[in-house]
């Protein structure tokens, strides 16, 4: 069964991802994004305080979850105050356990083929490819021939020039990270240059 998080992420074609090192008003954030078009937001454990942060946007119109989880214990607090999705930079057990236990969907990070299957034994709903510009949209059509049916998600160095190209070679979404969600515009606030980035972003997939 399809998780409303998955499912979303299928619709969107798309996940934005915060690296920032202070979000002033995650809720407003959230919505920015969310009414440009990328519903799901994903905040990070490399933000201090993303659990009250977590706490605040789940009150938007988003679907919000949490990155770069690292163990069970970040996983289950993540969990626990209502984080709808967990992602991880990398072959991550114990937080594919959490996910598993919770029914809460686990996008895990992977890089290689045998990662991808270490990925998907471990129960991963969907696989993210990091860092995705090693290799480019290319590396995407040549992982779709083994794995036609696995649901590729490809993050780091994603931008409005390629997002479509990576679509086409077979990812299901692609994450729109600082290109589209400046760190310095989360810090002021700007909400709106966001919104215009995340429009122009959504736009880009077509």
């Amino acid at each position: 069964m399809t998780s409303s998080a998955m499912a979303t992420i299928l619709a969107d074609r798309a996940l934005a991802v915060v690296r920032a090192p202070e979000i002033p008003d995650p809720a407003a954030l959230a919505n920015a994004l969310a009414k440009s078009g990328i519903r799901v937001v994903e905040l990070t454990f490399t933000t201090p305080r993303v659990l009250d942060h977590l706490l605040a946007a789940a009150t938007s119109e988003a679907v919000v979850g949490v990155g770069t989880v690292l163990t069970a214990d970040q996983a289950r607090s993540a969990v626990d105050v209502g984080a709808e999705f967990l992602v991880t930079p990398g072959i991550r057990a114990g937080v594919a356990e959490v996910g598993t236990d919770s029914g809460i969907p686990v996008i895990m990070g992977a890089l290689t083929p045998t990662e991808v299957l270490v990925a998907l034994d471990l129960g991963a709903a969907a696989v993210k490819i990091f860092p995705a510009s090693a290799f480019g949209p290319g590396y995407f059509k040549d992982l779709h021939g083994p794995f036609p049916d696995v649901a590729l998600i490809p993050s780091g160095g994603v931008n409005a020039g390629n997002a479509a190209d990576f679509l086409a070679r077979g990812a299901i979404a692609v994450s729109a990270g600082t290109d589209v969600i400046p760190p310095q515009a989360v810090l002021s606030g700007d909400w709106s240059e966001i919104a215009s980035r995340a429009a122009s972003f959504v736009q880009s997939l077509n």
